[in-house]
């Protein structure tokens, strides 16, 4: 599933065409995805203008001038596509209509952009702009690991006491919105942080000192595009390319990055994800 850096690089793409601009015409082509789309969706999105393009964690949250905003999750293999901007940004021909095409935005000036999901694990809604935090999706989120309110003192106090592994409380979606198993298991081995290790009982310094390297991580794949390893693309088509940074995701029993470590890469289970990370390196 596209973590925080996917999604943000899929913003950031959408935005040229998007931001400051009106939807010609939406088309929905089927009423759900991984839940019902709105009543009248398509209707409620015809003629509006895209004030602001935003993130919050893995949502996309496009502001309109009518007072709502259209929250979308990308899913599992959601993917959002733009073709046709007479900006240049974009150099794809409009491409024919796909099976799996489920929303398609005609901007004025010509872009067209598509909602296309094969598997229909994502979702879209509306709600209203100035009431989105009590959105049922977005209420129980924690602070984003790239704003101001992730800082240290904030970090050592959410996790103080907590039993859980640290890999587990960083996953926790009310602890820090938007980070996944990717750059979780990613930012521990930067920090040389075993994800077995109890939240609760790694001292405070190791814990602040995890923050700016969960920043850094993610600011790094956002520069790379992302991780493509299955599904992602970029809204231009392209794939990202963090994945070929990875220095312990996926590198099961290959050897440690670090200089002058001679551990091989671990895979274990915690809470039925995989976590990597290398044993002699990361206590």
């Amino acid at each position: 599933m596209p973590e925080l850096p996917e999604v943000e690089t899929v913003r950031r793409g959408l935005a040229p065409v998007m931001e400051g601009h009106r939807i010609a015409r939406a088309q929905v082509n089927r009423p759900d995805l991984r839940w019902p789309f709105p009543r009248d969706m398509a209707a409620r999105l015809t003629g509006r203008r895209v004030e602001a393009l935003r993130r919050r964690s893995k949502y996309i949250l496009a502001d309109l001038d009518s007072g709502e905003s259209l929250l979308i999750h990308l899913g599992m293999s959601g993917r959002m596509q733009v073709s046709g901007d007479p900006l240049g940004h974009f150099a794809h021909a409009h491409a024919a209509p796909e099976k799996h095409d489920h929303v398609i935005l005609e901007m004025e000036g010509g872009a067209r952009i598509i909602f296309n999901d094969p598997r229909r694990f994502g979702a879209m809604d509306l709600l209203p702009t100035a009431n989105q935090e009590a959105h049922k999706l977005l209420a129980s989120l924690g602070p984003e690991p790239l704003g101001n309110a992730f800082d240290e003192l904030y970090l050592v106090s959410a996790l103080r006491g907590r039993g859980t592994p640290i890999k587990s409380a960083l996953l926790d979606q009310r602890i820090v919105a938007g980070l996944g198993n990717i750059y979780v298991c990613e930012a521990l081995y930067r920090a040389r942080i075993s994800p077995r290790r109890r939240a609760g009982r790694i001292a405070a310094a190791r814990v602040a000192a995890l923050v700016p390297v969960i920043r850094q991580v993610l600011l790094d794949a956002i520069d790379a595009g992302g991780s493509s390893l299955r599904d992602h693309r970029q809204a231009n088509g392209d794939l990202g390319y963090f994945q070929h940074s990875f220095d312990v995701y996926g590198r099961e029993g290959s050897a440690c990055r670090t200089e002058g470590c001679a551990g091989t890469v671990r895979r274990i289970t915690q809470s039925a994800r995989s976590s990597f990370y290398c044993p002699r390196c990361q206590r």
